[in-house]
């Protein structure tokens, strides 16, 4: 499978709605799969030594994530706040195991080097540590969601 029809796949996910697409080609698995207005590819078997690595694509009129603003609006203006961004691609889980109470909630205390989130990539889980003392002022995504590098995650009120 080369970039073309991978491409060409994506842009019938697109006219059609879909959901999530998954395919199974020459030994390659695909899923692509819509969180949002944000398209997530990542490949879900072994690639050929050719392969390429697949890029994560984003519509071009992609309004800004609702939960995110509503969070945003609700930190008081004039405290310094630190937010902690996705320093990989991967999907964040908010608690150590499914059922379990999350690292950290809006108002929560935290200290430097503490856990608030892990985010899975190629099935290795990474543990996100908070950077600075503080309160945990918004969470920007929801358990279970899908991360791109650099998105945002946590904001910490600085104490």
């Amino acid at each position: 499978m080369n970039l073309d029809q991978l491409k060409d796949i994506l842009n019938l996910v697109r006219e059609h709605d879909l959901a999530e697409f998954e395919l199974e080609h020459d030994g390659l698995k695909v899923r692509i799969r819509k969180a949002g207005q944000e398209y997530v590819v990542s490949p879900s078997g072994p690639l050929p030594a050719a392969t390429p690595p697949v890029p994560a694509l984003t519509p071009a009129a992609a309004p800004a994530a609702a939960p995110a603003a509503a969070a945003a609006a609700e930190i008081d203006e004039g405290v310094p706040l630190a937010v902690i961004k996705a320093p990989i691609v991967g999907t964040l889980y908010r608690s150590a195991e499914p059922g379990a109470s999350p690292f950290v909630e809006v108002g929560s205390r935290v200290k430097k080097g503490q856990v608030l989130c892990i985010i899975e990539a190629m099935k290795l889980m990474n543990e996100i540590e908070c950077e600075c003392d503080g309160e945990i002022a918004a969470t920007y995504v929801d358990n279970g969601q899908p991360v791109q590098f650099g998105d945002r995650l946590f904001a910490v009120k600085v104490s």
